[in-house]
């Protein structure tokens, strides 16, 4: 698992994850350049040059990991490194881990943040049933229509629904669900998990357009909760 924030290593992974990743020389990642700063953060000394990185990303295919095959079963120990939070969980990560299942490699998850579920287990919301839908449509003529869709599944089906935004655009999407979600429906916002200026506010509606400041959201990573 990877970073959620600027947070220090000790606050956010045990011991155990760093003994692990000290002895790993094969890394597929999200990102390469954020993934060596990664290494670096977990440990100055780690040995960069003497380590291969390729890229997995929401391009690679199954078929792009199968050709590196021969590699991985040579290495002994690989790991997979997301851009944030756990690998494989709204990460391309899980292409590598169905490979590995299907070849029969061992898969050992390491403990590590995850804003989906830190963010659902401080909202207050359903925890019993939830889903993540990732990104809302980047279409402002659509979007008001799928945040209608949204607040309707969640009452219907009573669960939680979780999404994320860019966050240059956090300011309007959440303007948006103010002006379409019905007044009592529940919103949980949850700003810079892990990190030093972490915040999470779960209000209806009706309060957030009382509370909501739009200067405090602008340009901070944050995943958003709905309940109706």
């Amino acid at each position: 698992p990877n970073f959620l924030s600027d947070s220090d290593v000790n606050d956010v992974f045990p011991e155990k994850n760093i003994e692990i990743i000290k002895t790993i020389r094969l890394f597929f990642v999200e990102n390469i350049r954020t993934a060596r700063r990664f290494l670096r953060k977990i440990d100055k000394s780690f040995p960069i040059d003497d380590s291969e990185f390729i890229l997995l990303d929401k391009k690679t295919t199954k078929e792009d990991i199968l050709e590196k095959l021969d590699l991985i079963e040579k290495s002994g120990n690989i790991g997979i490194i997301s851009e944030s939070g756990m690998p494989a969980i709204a990460d391309p990560g899980a292409k590598l881990v169905e490979v590995a299942h299907e070849k029969g490699f061992k898969v050992h998850p390491l403990v590590g943040p995850s804003s989906i579920f830190l963010a659902l287990a401080a909202s207050g919301l359903n925890g019993q049933r939830f889903s993540f839908i990732g990104y809302l449509t980047n279409k402002t003529s659509l979007l008001a229509k799928e945040i209608k869709k949204i607040e309707s599944r969640s009452k219907n089906l009573d669960e939680t629904v979780i999404f994320i935004e860019t966050p240059y655009r956090n300011v309007s999407l959440i303007n948006s669900l103010l002006k379409v979600c019905n007044p009592q429906t529940k919103l949980c916002i949850a700003t810079d998990i892990t990190g030093h200026n972490q915040t999470i506010e779960t209000h209806t509606i009706l309060q957030w357009k009382k509370l909501f400041n739009p200067k405090s959201y602008h340009k901070i990573n944050t995943i958003f909760l709905l309940k109706a």
